[in-house]
């Protein structure tokens, strides 16, 4: 349910009726207290106080949670800092005030995360109530005098939804740094993204709403599925203790229909995995946490909810294929590029996929996974990621397709794992694998392909829009179909996205509309029911991207934007699976057989050398006529090099039109 979460919570919920879930304190409001001696005690179990610091000159208190993602991430920078400012005297302390919490989730943390710095348990909240402190991971600097001179973040590199590769500015160590030279700090306070402090908190006499009786039954259904161990999402929903500390996250995530995760407009088509949650169930959950998250008669709990573990496809897999033999390893911190990973299957026949599922190695750290099933002939084409197989994102049920439908893989075929880390404080390794189910060819009525609507080579966002149009059209279907589900995929600058299907007697028809798109949920929206789309049809998809510095996403708002792989490069690619008549299907491949694959840049067929005519030509940026290297994207350079028989890294429309009819 909190997985978009993987950066959590935003800034102070305020109910409809003016209450806050949280009483926060402004920043400006706290400077200037001094901190009393606290009791607290280290994840041993010794007792510790701020006077056993005394002699130092500043001290950090930093509040922090075993599951916050974002403050698991804080845990990194603090590493740096103490080991930075520890020869000048500077302590940092690490306060976890979450009720969930024990001291031996405190220990867990300090080996998993290799934490340099003192973990402290502040039983009760008491520490966390005297400085204010609200939300994770929240920092508040001490002078000599034990006088609070800031409040606020580390930096501004995380935040809810969004990570930049680098921060602007550091805010806790320019803190420190002014604070040692005997400067008052110039920025002293600044605004903090996290989790809600899991505090102790008095509940409402007969209440009428309970986590026995009306919240578990809700929590089982919608977010169990992924809020419990061993699966995606940073904390269980499966007990009360867990869940009480985690109630005014809850519902500060539930108002802002942050979670559970669902994009798609309600006004427009009808979804088999819809996960937006009713209004009545909302209102639960909001009037419980009101009331002080009061558990109830535990007898009034729901029977505990069954899941399976491992495969979710209806059987065991036939066939389980590994993204590589060795782990990869995954980095504490920092950007990691897409990586890739080639397997031969070694199919030596043709196989029918009715349905797929991805498994994430390490859940924690995986982002998104897409495979696709690749032949020689495919890998050597110059564009499109084709051949579609499966994908896989958080909460995402296995891919299975009606009865007589399924996706052909052909013998000889590679699988090629594209797959996203996001490092989330600790180094870990993934072994992520694929497993496939398969049916006799003679059970196919239908074979299911995906097709796309894509904008590559005249992808181009300028600098500082922040709301930059783009519109791509599929191929026309050739005979009648039946659309099965629809993927949206762009990246960290994609704003909304919206499919419109439009059939070859004018009619228009929105089937999805994406106001809202969040790269960090790659959902495919399965259609309820198969919808018939006629002959002549074609899909059209709008998108729209925000390239400015109000798009906290963005890694370079200066930046001219153009279609490449990677998160900080942009795509357009309405992805979406239809169902092909058998018989219309076996047609095409036997006709594309006809016909053997040649390698890129020998005698390419002419509708291909059409095709890089058209996005040369779209590249050329300032359209003086003359395409030149800055105008290429890195994936396209070859083909460039390939065409510029005169090697002066410029291209006019005339030279690209006979260095493609020589090769042919």
């Amino acid at each position: 349910m909190l997985r978009g979460f993987a950066v959590c919570v935003c800034s102070i919920l305020l109910l409809s009726n003016g209450l806050a879930w949280a009483a926060e304190v402004s920043g400006k409001e706290r400077l200037g207290r001094v901190v009393s001696n606290a009791a607290l005690t280290d994840y041993r179990g010794a007792s510790v106080s701020l006077a056993d610091v005394k002699e130092k000159p500043i001290v950090v208190l930093a509040f922090l949670g075993t599951e916050c993602p974002l403050a698991k991430l804080a845990v990194t920078k603090l590493n740096v800092l103490a080991k930075e400012f520890e020869p000048r005297g500077v302590v940092v302390l690490g306060i976890n005030s979450n009720r969930q919490d024990s001291l031996a989730d405190l220990a867990a943390q300090a080996k998993e995360q290799d934490v340099s710095f003192r973990l402290l348990k502040d039983a009760g909240n008491k520490l966390a109530d005297a400085v204010g402190a609200v939300r994770t991971p929240e920092v508040v600097v001490l002078d000599p005098q034990r006088v609070i001179r800031y409040v606020g973040r580390i930096d501004d590199q995380d935040g809810i939804g969004y990570r930049r590769e680098s921060a602007k500015r550091s805010d806790l160590k320019v803190a420190i740094e002014e604070l040692l030279a005997g400067k008052p700090v110039s920025v002293a306070t600044t605004e903090v993204e996290g989790c809600f402090i899991g505090k102790v908190r008095e509940a409402k006499r007969e209440a009428e709403v309970t986590y026995s009786k009306h919240v578990a039954p809700i929590l089982q259904n919608r977010c169990a599925n992924c809020h419990r161990t061993g699966q995606v999402a940073p904390f269980a929903m499966t007990s009360y203790n867990e869940v009480a500390g985690w109630a005014e996250t809850i519902a500060e995530v539930v108002e802002e229909n942050r979670m559970p995760p669902w994009h798609a407009s309600p006004d427009h088509g009808k979804f088999a995995n819809a996960r937006n949650l009713p209004e009545n169930e909302k209102r639960v959950l909001l009037d419980w946490v009101q009331a002080g998250a009061p558990e109830g008669d535990r007898n009034d709990l729901p029977p505990p909810p069954s899941f399976t573990d491992g495969w979710q496809l209806p059987r065991e897999p036939d066939l389980i294929v590994q993204m590589r033999d060795r782990p990869y390893d995954v980095p504490a911190s920092g950007t990691v590029r897409y990586q890739y990973f080639s397997v031969d299957p070694k199919l030596t026949e043709d196989k029918w996929v009715t349905a797929a599922e991805i498994q994430p190695g390490e859940r924690s750290v995986v982002h998104h996974v897409l495979v696709f099933a690749k032949t020689d002939s495919e890998l050597r084409k110059f564009d499109g990621e084709g051949a579609f197989l499966a994908a896989y994102v958080p909460g995402f049920l296995p891919q299975q397709y009606p009865t007589g439908m399924a996706k052909l893989v052909p013998a000889g075929a590679k699988l090629i794992f594209q797959v996203h880390y996001t490092p989330n404080g600790k180094a870990t390794k993934d072994t992520s694998r694929i497993g496939l189910l398969f049916a006799d060819e003679a059970s196919i009525t239908h074979a299911v392909i995906t097709s796309e609507a894509r904008k590559a080579g005249g992808l181009i966002i300028p600098p500082h829009a922040n709301n930059s149009r783009h519109e791509a059209d599929s191929p026309k279907s050739s005979v009648d179909v039946q659309l099965l589900n629809l993927m949206p995929h762009m990246h960290v600058r994609g704003r909304s996205f919206r499919y419109e299907l439009q059939t070859p007697d004018g009619r228009k028809e929105r089937v999805l509309d994406v106001p809202r798109y969040d790269f960090n949920w790659q959902t495919s929206y399965q259609l309820a029911e198969p919808l018939h789309v006629p002959a002549g049809s074609s899909m059209h998809v709008l998108a729209h991207y925000d390239n400015s510095e109000s798009n906290l996403n963005n890694p370079n708002p200066k930046a001219t934007v153009r279609w490449g792989e990677q998160t900080w490069d942009e795509m357009l690619i309405g992805y979406f699976d239809v169902a092909v008549p058998r018989e219309a299907f076996d047609a095409t491949r036997k006709t594309a057989a006809g016909s053997k694959p040649k390698a890129l840049g020998a005698n390419l067929p002419p509708a291909l050398l059409k095709q890089i005519v058209e996005q040369l030509q779209q590249l050329d940026v300032n359209k003086d006529g003359v395409l030149t290297t800055s105008e290429v994207p890195a994936k396209l350079m070859p083909i460039f090099k390939r065409l510029d028989v005169d090697g002066d890294e410029k291209l006019t429309v005339e030279e690209v039109r006979k260095a493609i009819e020589k090769k042919r």
